[in-house]
């Protein structure tokens, strides 16, 4: 399909085949955190360090995406959801493929916690998408996550569940998995030799060091992940630029 093909060309790096994404959806679940107040000003650090696309909420991109500095991708998530309903893990559709079309996005994101008590829901809400996301040409991201009653505590990084999430996302139409790394390569690419689309890791809460952050990249990046889709690590970095840079020179080769 062309239109998703063109778009993907948008969100991937044209020569590595591989990605850098920055989510700044977070103010919507947690409010107007630290290094997402001025949006303006986050959007551009991240496109002049060469980041290929960040991720917003539909009404973010009226408010702050483009029409200065440089140019930069464009996903539009679907989900929303606050650690103040009764289930914290639970995600809900707040807006459309259709209208992601209509703000010029070249992407949409959803995002599945496999395990919460929603859990049928999101996954009929994924299938649905995928099949929307086809009829107008429009990439689908899939936030795949093992979280829920039913997910052992403190093993939420396991590989039992990583490499299940991940197949799964593909398994109902997702063309990207976003999904958490393991902890260590051996693994990691049980995750990505079990799911045949494009694998990016998330970032998740704030890394000990930046040192640890890059570590973590370029493991999953040599166990054959597609990029990465990391926002609170990258957006309240002190230096959101030259971290960026960093990150996408691991991502995409000097």
């Amino acid at each position: 399909m062309i239109g998703k093909r063109i778009r993907m060309e948008r969100i991937f790096n044209r020569k590595s085949k591989k990605t850098v994404i920055v989510p700044m959806d977070h103010g919507l679940s947690m409010g107007p955190i630290d290094g997402l107040i001025n949006m303006r000003e986050a959007i551009d650090d991240v496109a002049e360090g060469g980041a290929n696309a960040v991720l917003l909420h539909k009404g973010i991109v009226v408010a702050a995406h483009r029409g200065y500095g440089r140019d930069i991708g464009l996903i539009i998530h679907l989900s929303g959801g606050t650690p103040l309903g009764p289930d914290s893990n639970s995600r809900v559709l707040v807006t459309t493929v259709k209208e992601a079309v209509r703000l010029g996005a070249d992407g949409v994101s959803v995002h599945i916690n496999v395990g919460a008590q929603n859990e049928s829901e999101m996954l009929r809400n994924l299938g649905r998408i995928a099949e929307n996301c086809n009829k107008y040409g429009m990439p689908l991201l899939a936030m795949m996550y093992a979280r829920g009653e039913k997910i052992e505590k403190g093993k939420e990084f396991d590989v039992k569940y990583i490499k299940h999430v991940a197949r799964l996302g593909a398994e109902l139409g997702a063309d990207i998995i976003k999904t958490v790394y393991t902890g260590d390569k051996k693994t990691f690419r049980e995750v990505i030799d079990g799911c045949p689309v494009p694998v990016v890791i998330a970032g998740g809460p704030k890394m000990n060091s930046e040192k640890e952050l890059l570590e973590t990249i370029t493991n999953a990046i040599d166990c054959g992940a597609a990029g990465v889709s990391i926002g609170r690590n990258i957006f309240q970095a002190e230096n959101r630029v030259g971290l960026t840079k960093k990150i996408c020179e691991i991502v995409h080769g000097k």
